[in-house]
C-alpha cells in the first residue's frame, strides 16, 4: 500500500516542486527569446532567502556534503560555488526553481488590492513585463501557500521558516575528503 501524501511530506514535496518545474519548463519555453539564464548566472541568488523547514530538511538529507564545506560569501546565495554555480541544483528550494521568469503576485494596499509584476534584470529585454497576459506570467502565492499548508501538517501548525545561509551553521561536521593525492590526517 503507498503511503497518503500526510505521512510522506517530502513525497509531497516531490511532487509540489515537479509541477512547478513542468510549468517553469513551459514559461521558459514561451519566453525563450529573453530568458538568458544559464549554469553560473546568479543575479537572482542572493543572501537571506528563506524556506520552509520541510525544504531544509531536504536540502540537509540531500546535501550534507555541501554543507560541510565553506558557504559562498555573503550577499549572494550562500548555496554557489565560486564560479556562481549552484552547488545544490538538483535539490534546490521552490523559490530557487522560478527565478529569472516574469513573476506577478497581488499586494494589499489601502483600500484595494493591486498586481505587481516583475522579471530579472537581465530578462528584461522583449515586450514590457505589464504587458504580458497573466498565463505568461509565474503567480507568486499558490505554491507558497501549498509549503505552508504542508509545513503546518509535519509542524504541528507551525510554519517554520529557515535562511538557506543558516543550514551551514546548523550543519554536523563531515569529513572532508582529501584532494587528489593526498592523504586524510
Amino acid at each position: 500500500m503507498a503511503p497518503r501524501m500526510e505521512d510522506d511530506p517530502q513525497g509531497e514535496l516531490t511532487r509540489i516542486h515537479a509541477d512547478v518545474d513542468a510549468n517553469v519548463e513551459d514559461l521558459t519555453s514561451t519566453h525563450a527569446e529573453r530568458i538568458h539564464c544559464q549554469m553560473g548566472c546568479s543575479a537572482c541568488c542572493i543572501d537571506d532567502i528563506s524556506v520552509f523547514e520541510v525544504e531544509a530538511d531536504r536540502i540537509r538529507t540531500h546535501c550534507s556534503e555541501v554543507l560541510a564545506r565553506t558557504p559562498h560569501p555573503v550577499g549572494a546565495c550562500a548555496f554557489l560555488d565560486r564560479h556562481g554555480a549552484c552547488r545544490i541544483y538538483a535539490h534546490r528550494p521552490y523559490v530557487c526553481r522560478t527565478q529569472g521568469l516574469p513573476l506577478r503576485w497581488y499586494e494589499e494596499q489601502p483600500n484595494r488590492t493591486v498586481e505587481l509584476r516583475d522579471i530579472c534584470e537581465l530578462n528584461e529585454e522583449g515586450p514590457p513585463v505589464e504587458r504580458l497576459p497573466e498565463e505568461e506570467c509565474w503567480l507568486i502565492g499558490p505554491v507558497e501557500g501549498q509549503l505552508a499548508e504542508l509545513q503546518a501538517r509535519v509542524d504541528r501548525g507551525r510554519r517554520r521558516r529557515v535562511r538557506l545561509r543558516d543550514l551551514f551553521e546548523a550543519a554536523p561536521s563531515v569529513p572532508r575528503r582529501p584532494r587528489g593525492g593526498q592523504k586524510a590526517t
